[in-house]
């Protein structure tokens, strides 16, 4: 009796027009203990049926056969789209005809005179078929919980620019009008000729500070929702540049392909949010002196790329675990079906957009009423 664990018998199905010789393969597994439940079949026809009603665990077939050799029944696997180990098992397949068939994607071939090693043979194929279906599971689940990471991240992305659209009218209509208002009073107070000297310098500082509160929210709500994407991407990119070479007092040089690039909303707003995070980076990493903005539609491709002249990242940077930054942009490069690259070297850092815009037409990231801003002051990397 054999001491073989009891199992389920394997599944073959032969192709084989030789009877003698599916009488050997049966006896070869028999001495071997291997439990199998044998179909034979000789035409492609009788194969393609076998094959179709998704019995079998393995195909084993000869390669001369009457009309048609085992290649043929193996491209007749392939284009049925089921999935099942192959096996070529043949007197004289020749070595060419071997590698071909190996070439092709057939799991593995046998001579009939080394029929002891078939039961070996068909376990290896088996079990290499199993490690093939589990890594296709475990890729569909990967790009299954990608697909969900993508499609979290636009919610949270849509969540966050709608929020911080609420809180810029919110600092406009509630903070801006208060401030304004207390200026407007303050003014009257400075006005008034019976102020003593103490009074009046409380009243000037007071008014300083309102100065300058009224310009941190006026600040603040244009990079929460910056009313100057309204006037187009061309003139929003030339503002930011303008602003930041007027705060850091670095030079910053801006080159258009046009006057006026007529782009879809959604892709307006990646592109002003991927400049704008450029020189984020540039400012808090960067030790540049200059910067160079240049926006092309050339090609049918929008191409947006921030140069600048500092120290530039090694590539350790570039990987870091935690480039939340870098991969957000990455994310709302790619939803409007674009890409971001970037490049650094010691003479400095590029961070390039670019979107085809006959794609990015088809494709929305957020409507009109959902531009608010993803600069929450985090690192590229």
């Amino acid at each position: 009796m054999s001491d073989t664990p009891h199992r389920a018998p394997i599944r073959i199905l032969h192709l084989e027009d030789s009877r003698v010789d599916h009488a050997l393969v049966k006896f070869a597994l028999q001495r071997s203990q291997m439990p199998c439940e044998l179909t034979l079949v000789d035409t492609l026809e009788d194969f393609q049926r076998e094959l179709e009603s998704r019995t079998h665990d393995i195909v084993l077939a000869d390669y001369h056969l009457p009309g048609f050799n085992g290649l043929d029944a193996w491209e007749l696997v392939r284009h049925s789209g089921i999935v099942i180990p192959f096996v070529i098992l043949s007197g004289a397949i020749g070595e060419a005809a071997a590698v071909e068939a190996m070439h092709r994607g057939v799991d593995d071939y046998l001579l009939k005179d080394n029929m002891p090693r078939l039961a070996h043979v068909i376990e290896r194929a088996l079990e290499m078929a199993s490690t093939r279906r589990a890594k296709a599971q475990a890729d569909a689940e990967l790009a299954e919980s990608r697909q969900r990471l993508a499609e979290l991240a636009e919610h949270l992305q849509t969540s966050i620019e709608q929020e911080r659209a609420d809180i810029a009218r919110e600092i406009h209509d509630d903070i801006g009008g208060s401030l304004a208002a207390v200026k407007l009073d303050l003014s009257w107070i400075a006005r008034r000729q019976a102020l003593d000297a103490d009074v009046r310098q409380h009243v000037d500082t007071a008014l300083e500070m309102l100065q300058h509160a009224l310009g941190a929210s006026q600040r603040i709500m244009l990079n929460l929702r910056p009313p100057i994407l309204d006037q187009g991407l061309v003139a929003a990119v030339q503002w930011m540049g303008a602003s930041f070479e007027k705060r850091t007092g670095m030079r910053v040089t801006v080159r258009r392909s046009a006057e006026s690039i007529d782009v879809p909303h959604d892709v307006q707003l990646v592109a002003y949010r991927t400049a704008q995070e450029a020189l984020t980076n540039v400012l808090k990493h960067a030790h540049a002196t200059a910067v160079e903005i240049d926006l092309s539609d050339r090609e049918g491709v929008l191409t947006l790329e921030v140069s600048d002249n500092g120290r530039g990242m090694g590539p350790e940077a570039l990987r870091k675990a935690k480039s939340f930054g870098l991969l957000g942009l990455k994310e709302r490069a790619a939803k409007v079906g674009g890409w971001m690259d970037v490049s650094s070297s010691h003479r400095g850092t590029s961070v390039i957009l670019s979107v085809p815009l006959d794609t990015a037409a088809g494709q929305g990231l957020a409507d009109d009423n959902r531009e608010g801003n993803n600069h929450d002051q985090s690192d590229f990397v």
